[in-house]
């Protein structure tokens, strides 16, 4: 005997009473009865069908003196809550024949005799005949189990498949006379499957209506046990019968009813085992393949052989071209529609609204994230994910944020139709199996990512770059550690262990488990002594983060090196020094503006391996943006970004603002030998900055930690291209997390606050920074880039004690003559640091009325405090 079938689910009695009786009413009619006790199914001709409540398939031979057959040995508890468990795999000889038998049922099963030719049925009709089943008690019992489902008898053994809820088995031929007058080949007419009437009661209640309900599904495959379809069996239990690549048919058991009555997937695995991976992960891999419909699944191993041929596919499908004037360098160019971050359909769900956001004061918009309802979000999703994948490949990326098994990382598994995505994916994470073996049965972040256009035409080729921003939606769901991306396949809406996972869930995790998940570079820098200090830094999006922590210092005898130049994760170690990893393992940095001046490390690194997206591309093979400082050889042509033909001067710039190279980071000459240690490395220092072109000085440092957190929560920006917004406004952008917030600002300034409360912290020192401060020419004041490196010598020596600041309204600023500007010419070091009064008065106001209407009720009173004390500074100038 063997029983494949797939893990518990729960049925509420009444819902499976109202079952019973419907399939009660349907059923009779003077046919062969069947009964059920403990799970048992008996026949009145002594043949019996296994079928355990919904999606199992049993095959061998009943024996009529055998009255304690196999489901007895299958217990299925009575009580009001049914937990249908999973069909044990019981003894059958040869080894091959579950594989054999299933396949055999399944194809007896979905042919109906009347599609074969007529002297085949006559001659199947001595051997084939119909098992009719009705239940126990009739309509309003209690007793018995879940649903039957069609079966058929054939030369002796019962063959039976997945039936719908309550339904009827299926007469497939001339069956045995009991069965009355029906004629020979009589079929019933298919029924729909009933609703699946799912309903969440409390502990103890019954529900005392039997009207159906519609069904309450979980946001994605895999994190509820009222999932949809149930879970799939114990490790190995599925590979017991089911190999990589076999069929699996569920017809009319949708509970979505966009796929009644029809296959809805096929488990067709191109690369890879289902059955070597984890438990959790293969639950979650099923479950997303039944909703999404891939035309196969391909589990990623991380290996060249397989990024190679990833390359060579999306090349031959039209979405990268080949850059043959670097090493394995390529070029993709994306729809108009798909270049940045889209924040406004950028959602965190969670039951409560004041989870995600502050509730802004009467009257304000919010703008320190977006939320949307656990049922808003499950209505989304339904209407975008099911079949989205239709002619498509479904990728398993396993990936670590972090070095692999490192205490301070966190594994994430994403599922992605984009092939795009997965080399990306292999540059900007730890990918493959790698990963697998160290999450073992643990807990990961779950990411399911789709393009949103299924191939389902014949002869599609995709060649366009697919996306759907109509539909785009990227969502977040904190509570079940899960991510959802529809409609975009650019980087930071794509590549989900990016923003949305190392930053908003991330966020999340940290507040939870006490550590710090931020938008911020680190970077190691050594003074001529040899004393090497880290610092962290928070910056907007393409404000200088990536140029910063490349940075080649213009003073003789010191050294920067790179630790990671986006985000970092810090925690307190046993010692209460803040030890910091960068999470990622590659750089996704802006293009334009990047040049041998400014960056030469970035540039050294982009020389290989590197996919670049929506840069200019040059007749030689080459690429271009504005600012690369490289002359364009004689005869040289150059296409712009959207494909047309570009020569400096143009009113359109080349390359898109927003463009990017995505580089291995250990491709950069100056990465740090420490940047993947397993226990991070220790911050000294944290420094806040933005876009300021009036006002704000050069450099100034924190009062305390409580300052230094006001000024994080008080940072404003001019707006960049790395987000949707268009034009240069200067915008509030907290801790550089605005976008990115995984939960509510408010609580996130006490969790900052909290750490000051540490016993035994040693707490870093806060800093805040301006490169881009201009004079009344627009002109930059500050020549930036490698003589920033005169603004860390400052800062490294405040950490070693010296007194080298003086107090200002804002905070402790350079003395006069404190920095080092040895040999760099004309500094206008007066209008640098200089503090207009009427500037710092406008200031405070947009403060306060920022932190008023948006953090409203949930501003911590500290802030408040240190906001008061700043206008009370600001009026005594």
């Amino acid at each position: 005997m063997v029983v494949v079938g797939w893990d518990r689910f729960v049925l509420r009695e009444s819902v499976a009473r109202t079952a019973r009786a419907e399939a009660q009413r349907k059923d009779s009619g003077g046919r062969g009865t069947t009964t059920s006790c403990e799970g048992r199914r008996e026949t009145s001709s002594g043949e019996a069908a296994g079928i355990w409540g919904y999606g199992t398939l049993a095959l061998g031979p009943w024996e009529k003196k055998k009255k304690k057959a196999w489901v007895s040995e299958c217990p299925v508890p009575r009580k009001r809550e049914k937990a249908m468990s999973t069909p044990q795999l019981l003894d059958f000889q040869p080894p091959w024949a579950p594989a054999l038998a299933s396949r055999l049922a399944s194809f007896l099963a979905c042919v109906p005799p009347q599609w074969l030719p007529a002297p085949a049925r006559e001659q199947e009709s001595s051997k084939l005949h119909h098992v009719q089943g009705t239940r126990r008690g009739g309509a309003g019992r209690s007793g018995g189990g879940a649903g039957t489902g069609p079966a058929v008898q054939w030369e002796g053994r019962v063959w039976a498949r997945m039936g719908a809820w309550g339904g009827a088995w299926r007469a497939w031929g001339p069956g045995p006379a009991e069965r009355g007058s029906r004629p020979p080949g009589w079929v019933p007419p298919p029924q729909p499957p009933a609703r699946l009437p799912l309903k969440r009661l409390p502990p103890g209640r019954r529900s005392r209506s039997r009207r159906p309900l519609p069904p309450r599904l979980p946001y994605l495959p895999g994190s509820s046990r009222l999932a949809w379809p149930p879970r799939s069996p114990r490790p190995g239990a599925m590979a017991a019968v089911y190999r990589p690549g076999l069929r699996l048919s569920w017809p009319g058991l949708s509970p979505w009813g966009w796929s009644s009555w029809r296959s809805i997937q096929t488990l067709r695995v191109l690369s890879g085992d289902l059955g070597q991976l984890p438990a959790g992960v293969r639950d979650f891999v099923e479950r997303s393949a039944h909703l999404c419909q891939p035309e196969g699944i391909h589990i990623c191993d991380g290996s060249e052989s397989e990024n190679t041929a990833t390359l060579t596919l999306l090349e031959k499908q039209g979405l990268i071209r080949k850059l043959p004037k670097y090493d394995n360098c390529w070029l993709a160019r994306t729809d108009p529609k798909d270049v940045a971050r889209v924040e406004s359909k950028t959602v965190i769900v969670t039951p409560s609204q004041r989870d995600t956001v502050p509730l802004p004061a009467d009257g304000a918009r919010g703008q320190l994230g977006n939320w949307m309802s656990p049922a808003e979000f499950q209505q989304a999703v339904d209407e975008r994910f099911p079949g989205c994948m239709q002619g498509r490949t479904m990728y398993v990326l396993p990936f670590s944020m972090g070095p692999v098994g490192s205490p301070l990382s966190r594994i994430g598994v994403q599922l992605t139709d984009s092939a795009y995505v997965v080399a990306s994916m292999r540059i900007m994470t730890r990918l493959g199996m790698p990963v697998l073996r160290a999450l073992g049965d643990g807990n990961f972040v779950k990411c399911l990512h789709s393009v949103g256009q299924p191939l389902t035409g014949q002869g599609e080729q995709g060649s366009q770059w697919p996306c759907n921003p109509e539909k785009t939606l990227i969502g977040h769901v904190p509570d079940q550690r899960e991510i959802v991306s529809f409609g975009s396949g650019y980087g930071g809406n794509s590549l989900l262990g990016k923003k949305c996972f190392a930053l908003r869930i991330a966020s999340r995790l940290a507040r939870d488990e006490g550590w710090l998940a931020e938008h911020m570079l680190i970077l190691g820098i050594t003074n001529p002594m040899g004393k090497k200090r880290y610092v962290a830094a928070a910056f907007p999006s393409a404000c200088g983060k990536t140029n910063l922590a490349m940075m080649r210092p213009a003073l003789p005898g010191w050294k920067v090196e790179c630790v990671g130049d986006d985000i970092a994760w810090m925690r307190f170690d046993s010692d209460g020094r803040l030890r910091a990893i960068n999470p990622e393992n590659g750089f996704f940095g802006v293009a334009p503006g990047t040049s041998a001046t400014t960056n030469p490390n970035a540039m050294a690194t982009i020389q290989s391996n590197t996919l670049f997206t929506n840069v200019a591309e040059t007749s030689d093979g080459g690429v271009y943006w504005e600012g690369i400082d490289q002359p364009l050889p004689p005869g040289v042509t150059v296409i712009s970004w959207l494909g047309k033909p570009w020569k400096p001067g143009d009113k359109e710039p080349c390359a898109h603002p927003n463009s990017r190279f995505c580089a291995p980071a250990r491709q950069c000459p100056i990465m740090d030998p420490a940047w993947e240690a397993p226990e991070g490395v220790p911050i000294d220092a944290i420094i806040f900055g933005g876009r300021r072109p009036q006002g704000v000085p050069l450099v100034y440092e924190a009062f305390n930690w409580r300052h230094g957190v006001f000024v994080g929560s008080a940072m404003r920006s001019e707006s960049t291209a790395a987000a949707e917004h268009k034009g240069k406004i200067i915008m509030h952008d907290p801790f550089a997390m605005r976008p990115f917030f995984g939960y509510n600002f408010g609580r996130y300034l006490e969790h900052w606050l909290s750490m000051e409360e540490r016993k035994g912290a040693r707490l870093p020192r806060i800093f805040h920074v301006n490169w881009f401060r201009r004079d009344e020419a627009g002109r930059f004041l500050w020549p930036g880039f490698g003589e920033n490196a005169r603004v860390l010598d400052w800062i490294c020596r405040r950490l070693e004690g010296e007194d080298s600041a003086q107090e200002t309204p804002i905070g402790l600023v350079p003395k006069e003559g404190a920095l080092d500007l040895s040999g760099l010419g004309a500094v206008d070091t007066t209008q640098l640091f200089s503090l207009p009064k009427d500037f710092w008065e406008q200031e405070v106001r947009d403060i306060r009325s920022y932190l008023t209407e948006q953090v409203n009720q949930d501003l911590p009173k500290e802030v408040l405090a240190e906001l008061e004390a700043l206008e009370g500074r600001v009026r005594r100038m």
